[in-house]
């Protein structure tokens, strides 16, 4: 048998999940076990200084482990998915021709399938006329008119955040089309991708979302979002950001109250992991894991044996 080192070309692993599940712990553990790094896929976490909020994984946590797509765009500027389909593929390759073996972690669901399958994104630059048009629109609007475009997209889409609203309206308005459907086609083999899902039972999900909310506003949080107002970004830009953003964006304008802001953002994350739940469970190819201990012994199987 050939060594596991030996196996590694053009193989991925894929790890996805709701947030709070323990996704990037697993990715290290498998990543030290196989001689791999690791690839984000998290829309909020290729930014620099969303850092507690987006939860991205501390230098710490990595254990030497190199990740990818962490820290590669200014919070100024708008990183779409087109952006990170190029850069995540170019990663790729680049582990690759290192021997090593890609560990695609995240729970932004167009991300993981923007760089696993031959998805083709519309390379549609902000058009600042139509996003001034677009800006006086109310949340509730512009979910009605992406509703009324492309229905299949206003199903997945977090209908509270604005900046993901007006890009999938910038794209289908500026194109004529409606996003491009996914194409079933992946990058490379479909057997050899291995993907691994964490699915937490509910009230176990919850406790983990409520406490890990609890340490994050007591570790920083809050000071993360007043520094990074106080760099210059507006409270619109902060709040597009959703989640932890938005809700923080609120209560340090005074808008809402911190027990608010508390039971709001929880129920928010809340609803969030279940869509993310909605939009994972349509890949059959995911392998649910009861224990995250069974991934070891599936990545192991799965380099083992690919021709």
């Amino acid at each position: 048998m050939k060594k596991l080192k030996e196996k590694i070309s053009k193989r991925i692993i894929v790890i996805v999940g709701p947030t709070a599940s323990g996704k990037s712990d697993l990715a290290v553990k498998l990543a030290k076990l196989f001689n791999g790094e690791v690839i984000s896929a998290d829309s909020r976490q290729v930014y620099k200084g969303l850092d507690i909020g987006s939860g991205k994984i501390t230098a710490s946590e990595m254990k030497n482990i190199k990740h990818h797509l962490l820290d590669v765009a200014s919070p100024q500027k708008i990183f779409t998915a087109a952006n990170f389909q190029k850069l995540s593929q170019k990663a790729l390759k680049e582990i690759w021709q290192k021997n090593k073996l890609p560990i695609i972690c995240g729970g932004t669901g167009l991300y993981v399938n923007s760089l696993i399958f031959d998805y083709s994104i519309p390379k549609v630059k902000p058009q600042s006329g139509l996003r001034e048009k677009l800006e006086y629109q109310t949340t509730a609007d512009l979910f009605a008119e992406l509703k009324k475009l492309d229905p299949q997209r206003a199903e997945t889409i977090d209908r509270k955040n604005r900046r993901r609203l007006i890009r999938a309206l910038e794209i289908i308005l500026t194109t004529g089309q409606p996003v491009p459907p996914l194409k079933k086609k992946t990058i490379v083999p479909p057997e050899n991708i291995l993907w691994l899902g964490l699915s937490p039972q509910s009230e176990e999900l919850k406790n983990k979302i409520e406490k890990r909310l609890e340490h994050r506003l007591q570790h920083g949080l809050i000071e993360e979002v007043r520094r990074l107002h106080d760099q210059g970004l507006t409270w619109q830009r902060l709040e597009d950001f959703g989640l932890e953003y938005r809700w923080l964006a609120y209560f340090l304008q005074g808008r809402i109250s911190l027990n608010e802001m508390r039971g709001k953002l929880f129920m928010e994350i809340w609803h969030y992991a279940k869509r993310q739940m909605t939009w994972f469970k349509k890949n059959k190819e995911i392998r649910w894991l009861e224990n995250p201990a069974q991934a070891e012994i599936l990545t192991k199987l799965f380099l083992e044996n690919s021709s």
